[in-house]
């Protein structure tokens, strides 16, 4: 992805954050706020662990949660997380949360949810299988991003990076 300063966001001593740094972020960071919209157009907002794979930000949730429900109808939403120091970067990643029912793909996510945060998950059929919590089924939602933005700090900056075509 091409970084474009927004410049009207930005200090004008401030240059476009690169991909590989706001990478990094996606990558590293652990928790992330999912921004879903209500059947009545409100906002929802919940924390939620995601993990990055093959161009997508992944993350679960219990099929009576509402963020599922939000999803159900309206699959817009966005991602945001931010690193804990002062001069933190920002990160908002929005897209489509589709559904992952792919067995190899959930095989891959469950090692990566035990690696980055020892949680026990499995492949089930189409979902992943909690097992710290009788076996639960979870669905697995991905989010390719249309549009991510990523805000510095001394000096700020808002880079905007959109996907190849």
């Amino acid at each position: 992805m091409e970084p474009q300063l927004v410049e009207n966001f930005s200090d004008d001593k401030a240059e476009a954050l690169q991909w590989s740094d706001v990478l990094e972020v996606i990558e590293t960071t652990e928790m992330f706020w999912l921004s879903t919209v209500r059947r009545d157009g409100r906002p929802h907002v919940a924390p939620l662990p995601a993990i990055w794979l093959d161009g997508a930000l992944h993350f679960g949730t219990g099929p009576a949660e509402q963020k599922a429900k939000n999803l159900e109808h309206n699959q817009n939403c966005a991602l945001t997380t931010v690193t804990r120091e002062y001069q933190a970067t920002g990160v908002v990643l929005e897209g489509q949360a589709r559904q992952v029912t792919d067995t190899e793909t959930l095989r891959a996510l469950a090692r990566l949810w035990k690696k980055k945060l020892d949680w026990n998950y499995s492949a089930g059929d189409g979902v992943f299988i909690n097992h710290d919590h009788h076996d639960m089924e979870i669905p697995v939602f991905e989010v390719r991003p249309v549009k991510v933005l990523a805000f510095g700090r001394h000096p700020d900056s808002q880079t905007r990076f959109t996907p190849s075509s």
